[in-house]
């Protein structure tokens, strides 16, 4: 908005500015231009100009297509940037001056944008696709603080940049994406079984809890029950008592026989009682140990159930082997003297033999000789005893038939004599002589 005052008399006139707007005059009186926002001044025509310079905010489009980032993959982003002159600084709004005085807004604005696009694409070839599109804050950041330096050289001054897109045509924004839906599937599966085992952990503590609260009770109730056994059974003494008194008091030797023996019934009711409340007190420490009893008494009888058999059979095996070696013992000294005593009696045949021969000397020879002769005809005969058939073929003057047998016979046994007086040296013949 402009609006201007002149004077009737003269060409002198007032200029006033919208806050949107700054005023600069320049020419005489003045060193350096005059900068007016928002306000009005006085202009002195012919020798002082007037120019105004927009403030207005600026939006600012920037792209960048296509734009290799520090890998080597391609990717586009878009962006938004709110951009301005400064006009609450007097030093860049001179700078704004001396450089964008006379352009229109959209000059001013392709200066912004080209600026700005180029910054955007330096930072995206600085930084990998994963950085741009998942930290885009530290990008957004990085493009703001560069091109700010730029621009404020110029007295402008950026006021917001925003990323509004970040996409490539290779695919490869949807395969980080497809990585990081498969990386959230997994988490969440994992997270549904923890929970789920969370639960079962949950469930079996709440179980345990109840049983050990149920185990607690059942031994208040067994407690509670003893007690009241206990102390019905001291009531029913005391009136029992007393209404034995009350019932034999008009006979008092008859009360005091019977007495005595309600007494000795009585502490027989009172053993019978306490044995009760011990058997009664037994099954509640019972049921008590009913756990420990079940698994670990059990398993250590078996322990010592396997120790024993272990034990046994060692005891067993040694004592089998002992009485094995003491059997085997005890046989060979059985044999041992069986031996000695058959090599005894032997040595003693043979002594009373040695004796009977030096005594009877060559008769006894002989007697020996005519008891082993038969022996020795039946050993050689033997043979021909076996023989189902014998052929005999004699000559011109030689016997037939069963003498020619025997001569043959007898022929083997006379020629004993010599055989043995070959062998050992003995003439049996010689002795036989002698004797007769």
């Amino acid at each position: 908005t402009q609006n201007t005052w002149e004077s009737p008399q003269s060409n002198m006139a007032f200029h006033t500015s919208a806050p949107n707007e700054a005023m600069v005059v320049s020419g005489m009186f003045h060193f350096r231009p005059k900068l007016v926002t928002g306000g009005r001044v006085w202009v002195w025509p012919w020798i002082q100009k007037i120019q105004r310079i927009s403030l207005n905010l600026l939006t600012v489009n920037v792209n960048s297509p296509r734009i290799y980032t520090k890998l080597g993959v391609p990717v586009s982003v878009t962006a938004t940037a709110q951009v301005k002159i400064e006009g609450s600084k007097s030093n860049m709004l001179h700078t704004a001056c001396q450089q964008l005085l006379g352009k229109t807004e959209n000059e001013i604005l392709q200066v912004a944008t080209e600026t700005l696009e180029g910054h955007q694409r330096s930072i995206m070839g600085t930084m990998t696709v994963e950085e741009i599109y998942q930290d885009r804050q530290k990008f957004s950041v990085a493009v703001f603080e560069v091109a700010s330096r730029d621009l404020v050289n110029m007295g402008i001054t950026v006021v917001s940049y925003t990323i509004r897109d970040v996409s490539d045509d290779q695919g490869y924004l949807n395969a980080l994406g497809m990585k990081r839906t498969a990386e959230v599937q997994r988490d969440a599966l994992i997270g549904e079984v923890e929970a789920r085992k969370d639960a079962g952990i949950r469930e079996a503590r709440a179980n345990q809890d109840r049983m050990k609260a149920k185990f607690v009770n059942d031994a208040d109730i067994a407690k509670s029950q003893r007690d009241y056994e206990v102390n019905k059974a001291t009531y029913d003494i005391e009136v029992q008592t007393k209404r034995a008194e009350a019932d034999l008091a008009y006979d008092l030797q008859a009360a005091k026989t019977k007495q005595r023996i309600r007494n000795e019934q009585m502490g027989i009711k009172v053993v019978e009682r306490e044995k009760s409340i011990e058997v009664m007190e037994q099954e509640i420490s019972r049921k008590e140990r009913e756990l420990e009893a079940t698994v670990k008494r059990p398993a250590q009888a078996e322990k010592y159930r396997l120790q024993t058999l272990a034990e046994a059979n060692k005891t067993k095996l040694i004592l089998e082997a002992a009485a094995e070696a003491e059997a085997i013992k005890a046989k060979g000294e059985a044999e041992a003297f069986a031996i000695r005593a058959k090599a005894q009696a032997d040595a003693q045949a043979m002594e009373k033999k040695a004796t009977a021969w030096h005594e009877y000397k060559d008769a006894a020879v002989l007697d020996m000789y005519l008891k082993v002769l038969p022996k020795i005809a039946a050993e050689v005969s033997a043979p021909l005893c076996k023989a189902e058939k014998v052929t005999m073929i004699a000559g011109a003057d030689g016997e037939i038939g069963a003498a020619r047998l025997t001569s043959e016979v007898i022929n083997i046994i006379a020629k004993l004599p010599a055989a043995v007086q070959q062998l050992t040296g003995v003439d049996i013949t010689k002795s036989l002589t002698s004797t007769a």
